[in-house]
C-alpha cells in the first residue's frame, strides 16, 4: 500500500488578551514561541460594546475579559514585533468589528504590510449577540449594513480576510440543540448573503468570492458523535444553500469553512480536573472526521469555570492539540466515518430537521425578523431551561456535579485564589490615564489639527446616506478617533437596540406537581407573600455593567416566575444607579445580580451603598457568577446575603434560598419543609 502524505494540521489558537495592549502583546509572543500557529484576540467588554474605558458603564470591566483597544496607539502596541503580513489573526469582535478591522489595517500599513496579504477573521456576527452574548450596540438594520459594507470592502481590498465568522458557538452556550445551532446560523448566513447581494456592491459574477470568504465558528459539546454528525450536516446544508439559493457553481467556493472553540457551557466548577477529558473528547468531535474537520481550533482551559486562566493553563490546552496533531496518527487517513450507516442516518435526520426550521424562519421574514419578534430568543431560553431541568432531575448526568460527587482533595485547586489569574485593579486606572493622554496629545504632531472631529463628522454623514462606511471608518482610525467616539457617532445616527429577553414567553420547563421541589418552593413563596401581606413576592434580576452573558440570569428569572414570583428583568447593560432605581420603583423584596465578567468587586458594593442611602436596607442582595472564594467572602462582608457560583446548579434550590433570605431580611421565622407541607 502506498503511504499517503500526512495532512497539514489545523490552525492552533489560544483565545487570549487581558489587562493592557502591552501585557497582551507579551502573551501573544510567548504563545507563538510555544508553537501556536495563529492568534485569537479577546477584547474587553468596553471595546466590544463601543465605550471608552472612562465611560460610566466601563467601570470594573476594563481589561477583565480581554484587552482594551481604544485607539490606533493601542492596536500598534498590541501587535508590536508581530509581523501582521505573516500572521493569521482571529478577532472576536462583533458590533465594533468594522472599527477594529480598520485599526488592524492601519497598524499593518504602518508596519509596511501589503494589506492584500492580510489573513484572519473578524467574528462580526451580530445576530448571536442579540440572542446569547449581549455585546450588540445598534439595531438589526444598521448592524446588517455594517456587516455588509465590511464584506464588500474586504472582498475588494483584503481578499484573504474572512469578514464574518457566523458564530453558532454562543447559541449552544445559550442552550441551543444541534438543530437550533445549525438552523439559526444558516438563517443568519442567508440574511447576510442576501444583504450583500442586494446592496449591489459586488458584481454578480464575483459573488462566489463573497461566499468563499464566509466562515463559521462553532461549538463542540461532549456528545462527540452527535457533534461530529452536526458538522457533517452543517457542510451538507451549506453546500445546498450556496448552490441552490445563490447559484455558486465552483465547489471550492461552496466549501464549509469553520473554526471551533469547544464547549465552555459544560465545564464545571465542581471537580474541575474533569474538564480536561471533556475538552479532549470535544476536540475529537471536530478533528476525527477528515471530511468535517475544523480549519482552526482553540480550546478553553480546565479552570475556565473558576476564573481567568493563567498562561500555563492556556499552554496545557495548546499542548492537547499538539499531542493529537503530532503524536497520533489522526492526520494519516482518509475520512474514517465514510460509509457508516449510523453516521449517515444521524446526519440525514439532522439535515431534514434543520431545513424545516430554516424554512420556518424564512417564512417569518428571515433571521432579523425572527430576532425582532423574539422568536429565536424565546426558543433558546426554553431549550436552556429544559437542559437545566434535565440536569437537576439527574436525567443528564454530569460527573462530579450530579453523580460521583465524592472526591479526593484536588491539588490543582488547593489554593483556589492562585489557581486562576487575576487582573490588577490598578490596571483600569492606568488605562484610563493612558486614554486621557492619547486624547490630549492627538492634536499634536503628527495630527496638528483637530482631524478627529472632521473624521467623525464625515462618518456621521456617510451613515446618514448609503455609501460604504469602511473608508470613513479608516479615516477615523488614522485621525486618532477613539472606540467610544466612533461608536458614539454611529449611535447618534443609528440609535441603540435592547434585544428581547425571551423570559416572559419561555414555557414552563419544570413541573410543580404536589411533592416536587418546585411545588414546595411555590408554597414557600406563597406563604411568605401572605406573611408580608404583599400580594406577590417581587424579585429584581439585574445585569450591572457590560457583561452580556445573560443565560444564568434568564434561567433564574424563568424559574422564579414559575415559582410564583413577580420578576422584574430589564435585560443587560445597566448601571448600579438604574438597578437601584428600578428596585425602589417596583418595591421589590430581593435584588439578584448576575456578573460573569469579573466586575463584581466594583459594581456590587455600589448597588449596596445606593440601597443603604435610599433607606432600603431590608432588601437583600444576592449575587451569582464566576466569583473566586476570596471575592465571595469580601462581598458577604460588604453586606451581600448570598453568593452563588456555577457549582450551585440547582436553580429551584437557589429560588428557595432567595425566599429564605427575604424572610430573614424581614425578620420572619424560617419555614421548615414540614411547615410548608402542613
Amino acid at each position: 500500500m502506498t503511504e499517503r502524505q500526512k495532512d497539514r494540521p489545523w490552525l492552533m489558537r489560544t483565545y487570549a488578551g487581558h489587562s493592557t495592549a502591552e501585557a497582551s502583546n507579551e502573551l501573544y509572543r510567548r504563545n507563538l514561541a510555544k508553537g501556536q500557529t495563529g492568534l485569537s484576540v479577546a477584547f474587553d467588554l468596553p471595546t466590544q460594546t463601543g465605550y471608552d474605558p472612562d465611560h460610566i458603564l466601563a467601570r470594573g470591566e476594563v481589561g477583565r475579559v480581554g484587552v482594551p483597544v481604544s485607539h490606533l496607539g493601542d492596536m500598534r502596541r498590541l501587535f508590536q514585533d508581530i509581523p501582521l503580513e505573516q500572521m493569521n489573526t482571529s478577532m472576536t469582535i462583533n458590533a465594533t468589528a468594522m472599527w477594529l478591522l480598520a485599526l488592524y489595517q492601519v497598524a499593518a500599513e504602518e508596519q509596511g504590510a501589503d494589506i492584500t496579504k492580510l489573513q484572519g477573521t473578524t467574528q462580526n456576527d451580530i445576530v448571536k449577540e442579540y440572542l446569547s452574548r449581549g455585546t450588540h450596540v445598534f439595531p438589526p438594520g444598521p448592524s446588517l449594513r455594517l456587516t455588509t459594507d465590511m464584506i464588500a470592502y474586504t472582498v475588494n481590498h483584503i481578499p484573504k480576510w474572512n469578514p464574518i465568522n457566523i458564530c453558532s458557538y454562543h447559541l449552544q452556550e445559550a442552550g441551543a440543540t444541534p438543530v437550533q445551532e445549525i438552523s439559526y446560523a444558516m438563517a443568519t448566513a442567508i440574511a447576510v448573503l442576501d444583504s450583500v447581494r442586494d446592496s449591489g456592491q459586488v458584481p454578480e459574477d464575483r459573488f462566489g468570492e463573497v461566499v468563499a470568504r464566509i466562515s463559521f465558528f462553532v461549538n463542540a459539546g461532549v456528545r462527540f458523535i452527535e457533534e461530529m454528525c452536526k458538522m457533517r450536516a452543517f457542510g451538507r446544508i451549506w453546500d445546498k444553500i450556496t448552490l441552490e439559493r445563490y447559484g455558486i457553481e465552483n465547489p471550492k467556493q461552496r466549501r464549509f469553512r469553520y473554526g471551533v472553540q469547544v464547549n465552555s457551557l459544560g465545564l464545571t466548577e465542581a471537580q474541575p480536573e474533569n474538564n480536561v477529558q471533556r475538552i479532549v473528547l470535544e476536540m475529537l468531535a471536530v478533528t476525527l472526521s477528515k471530511d468535517a474537520r475544523a480549519r482552526a481550533v482553540q480550546l478553553p482551559a480546565w479552570n475556565e469555570a473558576l476564573g481567568l486562566p493563567r498562561p500555563w493553563d492556556q499552554q496545557w490546552s495548546l499542548r492537547i492539540q499538539q499531542v493529537l496533531a503530532h503524536e497520533s496518527d489522526l492526520l494519516e487517513y482518509e475520512d474514517i466515518f465514510a460509509g457508516s450507516h449510523v453516521i449517515e442516518a444521524k446526519v440525514d435526520a439532522l439535515v431534514e430537521e434543520c431545513l424545516a426550521e430554516i424554512d420556518r424562519i424564512q417564512e417569518m421574514g428571515g433571521a432579523m425578523a425572527a430576532v425582532e419578534s423574539g422568536y429565536l430568543k424565546s426558543q433558546l431560553v426554553s431549550s436552556h431551561a429544559e437542559r437545566r431541568a434535565r440536569i437537576e432531575a439527574g436525567e443528564d448526568k454530569i460527573v462530579g456535579v450530579n453523580i460521583f460527587q465524592a472526591t479526593e482533595e484536588n491539588p490543582l485547586t488547593a489554593d483556589l485564589d492562585t489557581a486562576i489569574m487575576t487582573v490588577d485593579p490598578a490596571v483600569e486606572a492606568r488605562v484610563v490615564g493612558s486614554m486621557k493622554t492619547w486624547r490630549d496629545n492627538r492634536y499634536q504632531p503628527p495630527f496638528n489639527h483637530p482631524r478627529p472631529c472632521k473624521a467623525l463628522e464625515r462618518l456621521k454623514e456617510a451613515a446618514k446616506g448609503t455609501e460604504n462606511l469602511m473608508e470613513a471608518t479608516l479615516e477615523c482610525a488614522r485621525a486618532g478617533v477613539t472606540t467610544g467616539e466612533w461608536a458614539g457617532a454611529l449611535r447618534e445616527v443609528f440609535g441603540e437596540f435592547r434585544a428581547p429577553t425571551g423570559v416572559s414567553s419561555a414555557p414552563v420547563a419544570v413541573t410543580a406537581e404536589a411533592g416536587t421541589p418546585l411545588a414546595l418552593v411555590r408554597e414557600k413563596v406563597a406563604r411568605t407573600a401572605e406573611d408580608l401581606n404583599c400580594g406577590r413576592l417581587r424579585l429584581l434580576v439585574g445585569k450591572p455593567g457590560l457583561d452580556g452573558h445573560s443565560n444564568g440570569a434568564e434561567q433564574i428569572a424563568v424559574r422564579a416566575r414559575d415559582a410564583g414570583f413577580e420578576v422584574v428583568y430589564q435585560g443587560i447593560r445597566l448601571t448600579p444607579e438604574q438597578i437601584v432605581d428600578a428596585a425602589l420603583a417596583e418595591d421589590v423584596h430581593c435584588v439578584g445580580l448576575s456578573i460573569l465578567s469579573g466586575s463584581h468587586s466594583a459594581l456590587v458594593p455600589d448597588v449596596l451603598d445606593r440601597l443603604r442611602e435610599a433607606g432600603a436596607t431590608d432588601i437583600p442582595v444576592i449575587v451569582g457568577g464566576i466569583i473566586p472564594n476570596a471575592d465571595a467572602a469580601e462581598l458577604k462582608r460588604a453586606g451581600v446575603a448570598a453568593v452563588f457560583t456555577p457549582k450551585d446548579f440547582g436553580i429551584t434550590e437557589i429560588i428557595g434560598r432567595i425566599v429564605d433570605e427575604i424572610r430573614q431580611a424581614n425578620k420572619l421565622s424560617p419555614l421548615e419543609s414540614t411547615e410548608v407541607l402542613a
